[in-house]
């Protein structure tokens, strides 16, 4: 956790799928949005690379949508008393993005911010991702800043 002032914007980060949470890019960025911005960070790790960590399998993740459950478990034991913002590193920012409408809908969240979002898998160019984006585009009346 980058700052402890549970009243200010919080920013609630997921990893990757193939890095943890606490990467030299992830803390400095972690670091630089508190420091810098005034933002209060949180990160967590979904339960296959926490699995890791403890000698558990290398194998890669499940398909994002498999790790709602657990980003929503995140945001309820974060404790957050201010605005709440989701995202994440690559499959992180995708997992947000699963569930970010409805929990902006529901007045839990105040936006999204992904970093490098995976907009297709690796070496499968063909084969979109994203439509959630377009939906909370399209809903909102919000452009894409790429």
């Amino acid at each position: 956790m980058n700052g402890d002032e549970t009243g200010r914007t919080t920013i609630l980060l997921a990893h990757g799928a193939g890095a943890a949470m606490d990467t030299l890019w992830m803390n400095a960025f972690a670091e630089g949005l508190e420091a810098q911005e005034g933002f209060r960070v949180a990160r967590f790790e979904f339960s296959y690379m926490s699995a890791r960590r403890s000698g558990g399998s290398k194998r890669p993740p499940a398909k994002a949508d498999t790790y709602a459950p657990e980003f929503l478990a995140a945001i309820d034991a974060l404790g957050c008393d201010g605005p709440l913002i989701i995202g994440g590193k690559s499959m992180g920012g995708r997992v947000a993005s699963l569930i970010a409408q409805d929990l902006y809908d529901a007045g839990r969240i105040k936006g999204m911010l992904c970093l490098g979002f995976p907009f297709h898998p690796p070496k499968k160019p063909g084969h979109r991702r994203g439509e959630s984006l377009a939906e909370i585009w399209t809903c909102h009346g919000l452009m894409p800043l790429l």
